[in-house]
């Protein structure tokens, strides 16, 4: 019973696979992570220059790409800038030392 059900999933493929499920523009999520990365590099430049960044210019700057815009302000959180909160919606340079 096992087997026909190991022979049905590899014949219809598996639906959770993120390497194959398509995201907005038929993007995968490998995919969306390098656009993500990208675009984290071109804000750290701008933050370097202006101070800061609102969410409305990285929403802007992902092209309102949902999971790319959630991706790069994760990547920009690791990279130890203050990404904000709902009451302060912009990105900046962290006051913690490290």
């Amino acid at each position: 019973m096992a087997w026909l059900y190991f022979s049905i999933m590899e014949s219809q493929g598996s639906s959770c696979d993120s390497r194959i499920h398509a995201y907005k523009n038929g993007k995968t999520m490998e995919q969306c992570r390098q656009e993500a990365r990208k675009t984290t590099e071109l804000l750290s430049e701008e933050i370097s220059k202006n101070g800061e960044v609102s969410w409305k210019k990285v929403l802007e700057v992902t092209n309102y790409d949902e999971l790319v815009y959630k991706l790069t302000l994760k990547y920009l959180r690791q990279k130890g800038y203050d990404i904000g909160n709902n009451t302060i919606p912009r990105v900046k340079h962290s006051n913690i030392c490290m």
